[in-house]
């Protein structure tokens, strides 16, 4: 039976979440569709539904949400969990706020918290401000986001502004003083609905997951499943984990770098790569003009697949996206790069292409959805940070998907690496 339901709002979040579950030993499948939630295996005891709903219209990722717990309740899922990013991040008129009310009303929840910490990479809430590391959320490098742009550190003011309902805190504090003390508070007469939790370390993670373990709904980033896998495993002393896996199925075939985010760590990761491999570099208004770009790009992909790994790639440095975005808009560059990314997936799974590495989580997204990719088995959390996953079959594929500001510079080799061993090894 489903333990846990987990709706993710990107790719690489779900993907995350997902491996850190089958860290714990918690067989977690990731599905891109409710419609794929009919072929999961019977042994899975959580399974992720990865839905792109971070930056679209509020009320279409409430009906994705609607969608997706009524799916699960279909499967008898009794526990539900809305996992966002790390850093809260949202657009101007939210999603988060409007994404928990419509659980919460599916569910019948009188009550749920907000725990995005993920203290083991840094990312802490204490009085319900977030830290990135020391540095306040709004001071972070998060102000400069070109499409999620976080300039407020207070979180509970940040989720006021995306509900009607009220927003309290659940302290480091109160967290301290023990279970009796947590209930009489959120049961009081003047309680709020929803709760900003702080968590400035694994100790407060524990004490959540705790408390609220058999919530109908609890909402956050990665970590706080990580804990309440471990709260319900407790309770079953004697069953037996499943062994976690590093090493998933094979996928003979060519191999390919696409890379959609901007952020510093992928443009490191591109500099590395283009040191030993062709990189070709997509140019948004050059693309514009021309209704023959992609097949151009392509063109030039199967002269340079035979003989090693290429990358292709519309990430650019701050020069080169101002640029593009002054004649396209913020949303017009982002969206015609997602798109052509898409497409180019297309074209290099048709030339041979069954090993991908992908960076940006909003890319993952497009190269999984272009490909037709459904569901998924996913490998433990480890060096690749959680994101690789095989898709079985007649004609196998294996990806490799980050967020775009994780991972060492040389990581597409490690990736290409882990997925030509699973060759190997079988």
């Amino acid at each position: 039976m489903i333990k846990l339901g987990i709706l993710a709002d990107d790719l690489t979040g779900g993907m995350m979440v997902a491996s850190l579950l089958e860290r714990e030993g918690v067989e977690c499948p990731l599905v891109s569709s409710v419609d794929a939630l009919a072929d999961i295996s019977p042994t899975a005891t959580a399974v992720v539904v990865a839905r792109k709903v971070r930056l679209v219209d509020a009320s279409t990722a409430v009906e994705e949400a609607q969608q997706t717990v009524s799916a699960l309740l279909q499967l008898g899922c009794k526990r539900f969990y809305y996992k966002y990013c790390a850093t809260f991040d949202s657009t101007e008129k939210g999603n988060i706020g409007p994404i928990a009310e419509a659980m919460s009303e599916a569910l019948g929840a009188s009550r749920t918290l907000f725990c995005p910490a993920f203290p083991e990479h840094t990312v802490t809430v204490f009085q319900g401000m977030m830290f990135i590391g020391s540095t306040p959320l709004g001071q972070s490098f998060k102000q400069f986001d070109p499409v999620t742009p976080m300039l407020n550190s207070n979180l509970v003011d940040v989720l006021q502004s995306q509900t009607d309902d009220s927003v309290g805190l659940l302290s480091h504090n109160l967290l301290q003083r023990g279970r009796e003390a947590f209930e009489s508070y959120i049961t009081q007469p003047s309680a709020a609905k929803f709760y900003i939790a702080d968590a400035a370390d694994d100790n407060d993670l524990e004490r959540i997951a705790e408390y609220v373990k058999d919530w109908p709904l609890t909402t956050g980033a990665d970590a706080l499943p990580i804990f309440l896998a471990r709260a319900w495993q407790a309770e079953k002393q004697s069953r037996t984990r499943r062994k976690p896996k590093s090493l998933l199925p094979a996928s003979p075939g060519f191999e390919a770098f696409i890379a959609g985010s901007c952020a510093s760590a992928t443009l490191k990761q591109l500099e590395q790569f283009e040191i030993r491999h062709p990189v070709f570099k997509i140019d948004l208004l050059a693309a514009v003009k021309d209704p023959d770009y992609v097949a151009s790009v392509l063109r030039w992909a199967k002269q340079e697949l035979c003989n090693q790994p290429i990358a292709i790639t519309s990430s650019a440095d701050a020069e080169e996206l101002k640029r593009s975005q002054s004649v396209l808009g913020r949303e017009g560059a982002s969206d015609l790069a997602d798109c052509l990314l898409g497409q180019v997936a297309e074209g290099l799974f048709d030339l041979g292409v069954r090993k991908f590495v992908v960076a940006g989580g909003e890319t993952s997204g497009q190269v999984i959805n272009a490909l037709g990719i459904k569901k998924v088995e996913v490998s433990r959390f480890d060096e690749l940070g959680g994101g690789y996953c095989h898709q079985g079959g007649e004609d196998p594929v294996s990806f490799v998907l980050k967020a775009g500001m994780l991972g060492r510079p040389d990581f597409c080799f490690t990736a290409f690496e882990r997925m030509r061993l699973a060759e190997t090894s079988s």
